[in-house]
């Protein structure tokens, strides 16, 4: 489903410029390496760690990390430079990407089946508004916080330095 959804919205994007050889190849190369930034699982047990296992693990054997770049979404595609061009595909593909496939991933799990609360200790991707998702910090689950009917809705989350509150919709 991932490579599907990434052929689509690369599609999409072709259509708003035309590419050389070389800058479809770096941009190609940046999507790749954000895509294959994404956490998958805790890489250990232990509560202190908040690694996670990403793909890039298992293609080169480490954490692979995009260079984070200024927004230039907000820009016409027109008023670019050709490195800014690239920059602001990569951008506009994670846009899409993060709104349409990491809730299609969400509505399958959240809506269709039930998956009980989360529990202490769990590791979870914190939704920052206005962050690309390669820049979402990791947390561990310290509390919950049950609501009315039984069903938590917050948690205390534990990350590098400092603990926050944060509601389920953005974990």
């Amino acid at each position: 489903a991932a490579v599907r959804s990434t052929k689509y919205h690369l599609r999409r994007l072709m259509q708003m410029t035309h590419f050389t050889h070389e800058e479809l190849t770096t941009c190609l190369t940046q999507i790749e390496a954000v895509l294959n930034s994404r956490p998958l699982t805790p890489l250990s047990s232990d509560p202190t760690d908040l690694s996670a296992l990403t793909p890039s693990h298992f293609l080169i054997g480490r954490s692979l990390l995009s260079v984070p770049y200024p927004q230039v979404t907000n820009m016409k595609v027109e008023q670019l430079q050709r490195y800014e061009r690239i920059n602001y595909m990569k951008q506009h593909f994670w846009k899409r990407f993060s709104k349409e496939y990491v809730s299609l991933l969400q509505t399958k799990t959240k809506w269709f089946h039930s998956t009980g609360n989360l529990s202490v200790g769990t590791l979870v991707l914190l939704k920052e508004a206005g962050q690309p998702p390669l820049l979402w910090p990791l947390g561990r689950v310290t509390k919950i916080y049950p609501g009315v009917d039984g069903d938590s809705r917050v948690a205390e989350l534990k990350m590098k330095g400092r603990t926050v509150l944060r509601s389920y919709k953005n974990i």
